[in-house]
């Protein structure tokens, strides 16, 4: 059956290598809703709602009671009740499962995960409910972002796993001339094996995005996976792990090679779990506070984890100063900034910068882009599909407290649709301030929290942001300039800081956004995370190759 799976699923495969290797646009889960059958929709709709108010049954070792309590920044409960695991005996029973998910061999794993990631792909209405009823997002986010682009980083992860894995033969003949004697034959056998059990770690604002890279990642390369969601995000990672489980099943494997660890935020399992002797690599999307735990006392493990950072856009001119406004503006509004991508700080000369030619002042640039974002998010059950719903109760406490630090160029407000009554949405808050006063904007505020900071000239911004990046860690950058000189001292500035840059963006494409097999999420070159998604680097020491040798029979 895993032959059957690989075979099946052989062209994507072949078209993914191909894609990794040229970086331009490719995708085989189509991010247009509409282009999925007509059925798919009110189908995906009542498979969410019927999971409401019930108990998830997953049927795994160590269940010992039920935990859940999910609520929807949408304004109401979801009721759904997990298995509550005893951790030890779940690891002693995933742990059986490792001889013969290595024995599947490379296509039969990789076979596997292309099926899972099919199935995915066909529910993703259903999963797009699950992730916005619990992360927050706007629906058409969720199904793009939860669904298809999730989809494509899982199956980056997997394309890098096969290329790497496949660079070693899984046999080979060794023949050494001796000259007037007989020559010494061998034959060689590599296996490709993993390095134990993987823990998943998932964040409660990309319950699947930021899951998936490292969960085929690991499972392409022997490693079977317990994920372990976000307390506020499990519904998501529940559907994946269920798909994957009946798709193990199906092809003759013990559905324990992927398994779920749910818990509650008064009764936390992670540090267990991290802890646990048995397991050997660990993915995180979090707090720096967290990764920097793990980095530091998971010591057993190998850790892949993507932190907090701070997030920078120079603006030194442009040609187009209503597309760049009106980009920046939906950079701001997009999910009210709960993306590790999301610019925080806009650093913009005291003495304005040059439109066309002209100039204009550092407070006309920060009152053109406070009325775009005010029109923008005016009418609530328009905006309420843009911003999102905060998803925590600790975001909405952050941005009232950080109303007070800085002079207010837009205040946010609570925004209540008609639709929607009980969703807790607030429009962003922008403020101004200096070059001096990094005790302000040099640390991430997570959430819908903008800085427009008066720096000296384009030269302290551009000097400014390297040294966050390389203090504070980034995930991306953006400039706006028309001198290709000044571009280019970003640029060599970001290179060496570790960070992706993008430039003058006007159009549909955005500084927080990216695509797979062409962008690189994150570097690992800055604090911000030390993993890259996905590169080799983030693939190749899940595995090792173990060989053996035997005389050539005569």
């Amino acid at each position: 059956m895993t032959n059957n799976f690989f075979e099946r699923h052989k062209a994507t495969l072949e078209r993914a290598v191909e894609a990794a290797k040229t970086r331009g646009y490719w995708t085989p889960y189509n991010e247009n809703a509409k282009s999925y059958p007509e059925t798919a929709a009110p189908e995906g709709d009542a498979a969410f709602k019927a999971r409401l108010n019930k108990k998830f049954e997953l049927n795994q070792p160590g269940e010992e009671g039920w935990v859940g309590a999910e609520r929807s920044p949408w304004g109401f409960d979801l009721g759904v009740q997990y298995p509550k695991t005893n951790v030890d005996q779940l690891i002693a029973a995933v742990e059986k499962t490792i001889p013969e998910w290595r024995k599947a061999g490379v296509e039969g794993r990789v076979g596997v995960c292309l099926e899972i990631l099919d199935r995915l792909n066909k529910r993703s209405y259903e999963i797009a409910h699950a992730v916005s009823n619990t992360s927050g997002q706007g629906f058409m986010m969720a199904f793009q972002a939860g669904g298809p682009h999730a989809q494509d980083r899982g199956l980056e992860a997997v394309t890098y796993a096969y290329m790497e894995m496949a660079r070693t033969p899984g046999q080979a003949y060794w023949e050494k001339p001796q000259g007037k004697f007989d020559p010494l034959k061998m034959d060689k056998t590599f296996h490709v094996t993993g390095r134990g059990i993987a823990l998943v770690i998932g964040c409660g604002t990309f319950p699947t995005w930021n899951t998936y890279p490292g969960l085929f990642a690991s499972l392409a390369t022997g490693n079977p996976v317990i994920v372990k969601p976000h307390p506020r995000s499990i519904l998501p990672a529940a559907i994946s792990v269920e798909i994957a489980r009946d798709v193990l099943r199906e092809a003759g494997f013990d559905p324990n090679i992927v398994t779920l660890v749910a818990d509650s935020a008064d009764a936390p399992v992670t540090k267990d779990l991290a802890l646990h002797p048995e397991v050997k690599v660990i993915d995180f999307t979090g707090s720096t506070q967290f990764g920097d735990w793990l980095e530091q006392n998971a010591r057993q493990a190998l850790v892949y984890t993507e932190k907090a950072g701070v997030n920078c856009v120079v603006i030194d001119s442009t040609d187009d100063f209503a597309g760049m406004i009106r980009n920046l503006t939906m950079t701001i509004c997009l999910y009210s900034g709960q993306m590790c991508t999301t610019p925080q700080n806009f650093f913009v000369p005291k003495d304005g910068i040059l439109v066309a030619g002209e100039r204009k002042s550092f407070d006309e640039v920060a009152q053109a882009l406070a009325d775009a974002v005010a029109k923008m998010t005016g009418d609530a059950d328009k905006a309420m599909h843009l911003l999102g719903g905060i998803q925590t109760p600790d975001t909405v406490a952050r941005i009232d407290q950080a109303a007070g630090l800085a002079p207010v160029v837009l205040a946010s407000q609570t925004l209540t649709p008609a639709s929607a009554p009980d969703a807790v949405i607030r429009t962003p808050l922008i403020m101004k301030a200096t070059s001096k006063q990094s005790d302000l904007w040099g640390h991430e505020l997570f959430g819908p929290i903008y800085f427009l900071i008066a720096t000296e000239n384009t030269a302290e911004s551009i000097a400014i942001v390297k040294n966050l990046v390389k203090t504070k860690g980034a995930i991306t950058s953006g400039i706006y300039a028309t001198d290709e000189t000044i571009v280019d001292a970003m640029e060599d500035a970001m290179v060496e800081a570790g960070v992706a840059l993008s430039v003058n963006l006007h159009g549909g494409v955005f500084v927080n956004q990216t695509a797979a097999f062409s962008d690189y999420h994150a570097t690992g070159a800055n604090p911000a995370a030390n993993a890259c998604l996905a590169d080799a680097a983030f693939v190749a020491n899940r595995f090792r190759i173990v060989q053996s040798r035997r005389h050539t029979a005569a």
